[in-house]
């Protein structure tokens, strides 16, 4: 892949993108935010089970 290509998919990219409009982002926030937990928890659970395991 070239530089003028690439120059000509990104101005091509950035033609066609448009900024997300409010429940848009609020729900992409929401998702972030719940991966971010979920990941915490199960963190937090694999910690807890090993330190409860003899060793």
């Amino acid at each position: 892949m070239g530089l003028r290509s690439f120059f000509q998919s990104a101005s091509r990219l950035l033609k066609l993108a448009t900024k997300p409009g409010r429940t848009e982002l609020w729900l992409s926030i929401k998702v972030c935010f719940l991966g971010t937990i979920a990941i915490g928890g199960i963190g937090f659970i694999i910690k807890l089970i090993s330190s409860a395991l003899p060793g």
